[in-house]
């Protein structure tokens, strides 16, 4: 049986990490992988630690959770949301929020849920926009404040009352990381990427009047993706002319998209890193970008998209797929429920009727009037007179929609799920926080590998426990 879970910091505790220095954590934070309880059967490290596992506490837990997605204060947004005397120098409205996290998002759109996976269950942590709007002010107050557990506990929706894993082998778990990953006694941080909203407001500034790129498909012979009636050789505003430069492909942009989400997930990465090293933990990032196997175990709701559909295979190979029974289905999420509500909605069908609505569902998320990002009157921005900044911020015009919709509409149709890549969610990696055995580290190491922070937790814990 596991030992009662502690639900306090050690001695230190949260004054501690107030003063930890910056410059000590940068140049401590490791993967630091041999935890209390384990074994590495493999030579020439083979050990088995003689200590049972000691489960992170609450208050760990929660400022990890914190460094990984906390919500920290408010984003500024200081851009041109009009033209000024230069050309093309507005669009400052591609800004979905103006509260800021922990981590740097782009369009400040805070994409990348996070999930806690510990033997008591696992939990989802809201981010700032699964908050009511009027909460904001109160989350900042509490993080300035240093709140943490309070923060933590407001933000988890529990999923699970026990610890889920995929399944533990090839091609879910590599071998390398079979002996140490998501086992008892640690605590697993999952970042899960959803990306159809960024895609969207990306889209909504790419056709922009300002940008005014134009998109091919190169699956489809670099057919127009939805948008031939747009481009400027047909009397439209889009840059259909390669040479000039605002030209891409849905790959290309999807590329894009992908980069864009990964790095801020690296950002969460870094910083439960460097709060693992403040906190005197061992952790690590690992491979969990297993296409479906995580959004199964979290339960995420399921469709099937055929390979040749996804892949935007031709004509001939759709039939040739289908001949040799080789046209397997692709588990593809495309949203999380619980108790029948939804958790996370991403913006395309099951839960919209068609793309059509999904885009004109995000514009109202940032323009519906009392409600919407640039119309709720400054509710969640740092402005000292939001509504007036509000009311000088344009909406998008009826072109720029037409052009999103068009687009949005012909990737949905063209591959069965949107984006095209992997539909709406993806993850890459994920973190794990544990306690160190450090008799293993003393036995293989030199002492200068394992820091003070490490020595100091490990005997404040022995001293406590």
């Amino acid at each position: 049986m596991l030992p009662e879970k502690p639900e306090a910091l050690p001695t230190s505790g949260f004054q501690h990490l107030a003063t930890y220095p910056l410059l000590d954590a940068l140049i401590g934070r490791r993967s630091r992988r041999f935890a209390t309880g384990l074994h590495l059967a493999g030579d020439p490290l083979d050990y088995a630690s003689a200590q049972p596992t000691h489960p992170l506490s609450l208050a760990e837990e929660a400022a990890l959770a914190f460094a990984g997605c906390g919500v920290s204060g408010y984003a500024l947004g200081e851009l041109p949301y009009r033209p000024g005397p230069l050309p093309e120098s507005g669009s400052g409205y591609m800004m979905t929020h103006f509260f800021g996290r922990t981590v740097a998002s782009a369009d400040a759109l805070h994409t990348v849920i996070l999930f806690v996976i510990n033997d008591q269950g696992a939990w989802m942590l809201k981010r700032p926009q699964d908050f009511p709007r009027s909460a904001i002010p109160d989350l900042i107050q509490a993080a300035q404040e240093h709140r943490l557990v309070d923060l933590y506990e407001q933000s988890r929706i529990r999923l699970a009352d026990h610890r889920l894993d995929v399944p533990r082998q090839i091609p879910y778990v590599p071998s390398f990381n079979k002996w140490s990953a998501n086992l008892p006694g640690t605590t697993y941080f999952l970042p899960v990427n959803e990306l159809t909203a960024l895609y969207i407001n990306f889209l909504l500034a790419a056709f922009g009047e300002e940008f005014a790129y134009f998109a091919v498909d190169e699956r489809n012979n670099f057919q127009p993706a939805g948008l031939a009636k747009f481009a400027r050789s047909k009397g439209g505003y889009l840059h259909d002319d390669p040479a000039e430069g605002r030209f891409g492909t849905v790959a290309y942009f999807e590329h894009w998209l992908c980069e864009f989400v990964a790095v801020e997930q690296g950002a969460i990465l870094q910083n439960l890193g460097l709060m693992s090293q403040a906190l005197g933990l061992g952790g690590f990032p690992h491979f969990a970008a297993h296409p479906f196997g995580w959004f199964q175990t979290l339960g995420f709701r399921m469709t099937e998209v055929p390979i040749s559909q996804a892949t935007g295979a031709s004509l001939v190979m759709k039939m040739l797929l289908k001949g040799l029974k080789k046209d397997i289905p692709m588990p593809t999420a495309v949203g999380l429920e619980h108790n029948g509500e939804p958790l996370i909605k991403p913006f395309c069908p099951p839960y919209y009727r068609n793309m059509e609505d999904a885009v004109l569902s995000y514009i109202d998320y940032k323009f519906a009037q009392g409600k919407g990002t640039y119309r709720d009157g400054g509710v969640t921005s740092g402005w000292r007179d939001g509504a007036a900044i509000q009311a000088g911020i344009p909406r998008y015009s009826d072109r720029t929609i037409a052009a999103t919709i068009a687009y949005c509409d012909y990737v949905y149709r063209h591959y069965g799920r949107f984006p095209a890549v992997s539909g709406p969610f993806r993850t890459i990696l994920a973190y794990q926080a544990h306690h160190l055995d450090l008799d293993f580290y003393d036995k293989f190491y030199r002492p200068e590998t394992i820091t003070a922070a490490q020595r100091d937790h490990d005997r404040d814990f022995h001293a406590t426990g």
